[in-house]
């Protein structure tokens, strides 16, 4: 009489999850059908409007603003690696020391704003390159703040300024608009004012471009302090008070939604979330609420800088970090990423990964 070779299991056979991913191969089965490729990153550049710098950003690690004369000879090797988009920032740090901001952002769309120059210049250079614009007043507008504020006095509330929804997005899709006419093929407006995706999209439809320029908005975009490094760089911090009142609260997942339904009703053909890694849920949100539209994520400043200071304490290897915290937002349903890890990236995915 023989005997049984195995006992019952002391769990339902459904519970035994470990023999479907205990090979390599098998490890990569368990993307659901998400690959990370080199087209899903989107490069954030930050454009001086001195035009030979090369200026390092002591909170932002291996980050630097750079001057048109600059961009070539810095972007040259990685469009050969790869780099398919760029996401550009400008930063007027000559117009601001020249007194030329004013409290509609005048500077935003002079021809001579660093991101008009450099949208023409990298036209000609990499005339495959994908060209985004982040649109916003912050830089430009003598207060800091990302519209425009009202006039009215309004002892109710104390008196204090407070930001005029209606001329604001009226001024942010007059800048939308002079990134297009300049190369843009996206505009990306950043400010979180009411009504600035319908302004936006229809001055883009009213002059020809509602066809050639997507409109990638910063749907869900959270009052975090992960923002702290980028506003070094930017110079971008508001001169009094801070951005609470449209820049979302970090536990307002209902507002977030309805960002995004919103955002997607007025015509943006992406939809961002910022920053990522605490907004993951916000990301799935999206990719479930609005699954005809890409779905953009934002590993802002603060994410990536800690990111970068663990690897320096040892705590981990920078490379394996970097690709779970990326992975985790393909994961949640993200299809372009927004990363300062591009250019590793880019080596990256070149190299054989280990398991």
């Amino acid at each position: 009489m023989s005997s049984l070779r195995f006992q019952a299991p002391p769990l339902d056979i459904s519970s035994v999850l470990h023999g479907g991913f205990h090979h390599p191969v098998l490890r990569k089965y368990q993307n659901n059908g998400r690959n990370l490729t080199k087209d899903m990153f989107m490069y954030p550049i930050f454009i001086s409007d001195d035009p030979d710098a090369e200026q390092i950003v002591a909170t932002l690690p291996g980050q630097k603003r750079w001057g048109i004369n600059k961009l070539e000879g810095f972007l040259g090797p990685l469009v050969k690696k790869g780099l398919k988009s760029v996401i550009l920032f400008g930063v007027p740090m000559e117009m601001n020391k020249a007194s030329t901001t004013d409290e509609v952002g005048s500077p935003a769309d002079d021809p001579e704003t660093p991101v008009i120059k450099a949208l023409h210049l990298l036209s000609k250079l990499f005339p495959g390159l994908f060209l985004a614009v982040d649109v916003c007043l912050c830089e430009y507008t003598s207060h800091g703040h990302c519209g425009v504020m009202s006039q009215l006095p309004n002892p109710t509330h104390s008196n204090f300024p407070t930001l005029d929804a209606e001329k604001s997005a009226q001024r942010i899709a007059e800048v939308a608009l002079a990134y297009a006419e300049a190369g843009a093929h996206c505009v990306a407006p950043s400010d979180m004012m009411d009504g600035r995706i319908r302004a936006i999209k229809l001055a883009l439809m009213q002059h020809g471009y509602g066809n050639r320029v997507a409109l990638m908005s910063y749907a869900a975009k959270f009052a975090s302090g992960l923002y702290g490094p980028f506003r070094d760089a930017a110079g971008s911090a508001p001169e009094y008070g801070n951005r609470k009142c449209y820049q979302l609260p970090p536990n307002a997942r209902g507002l977030a939604r309805r960002a995004i339904k919103r955002d997607a009703a007025e015509g943006a053909d992406i939809l961002m979330v910022k920053p990522t890694l605490p907004y993951l849920d916000i990301v799935s949100d999206c990719a479930q609420l609005e699954p005809d539209h890409p779905v953009a994520v934002y590993q802002v400043s603060g994410e990536y800088a800690m990111v970068v200071a663990g690897a320096e304490k040892g705590i981990y290897d920078l490379k394996q970090m970097a690709f779970e915290t990326v992975e985790s937002f393909v994961r949640a349903g993200a299809t372009v990423i927004i990363s300062y890890f591009t250019p590793q990236f880019l080596d990256w995915l070149d190299e054989p990964r280990t398991e």
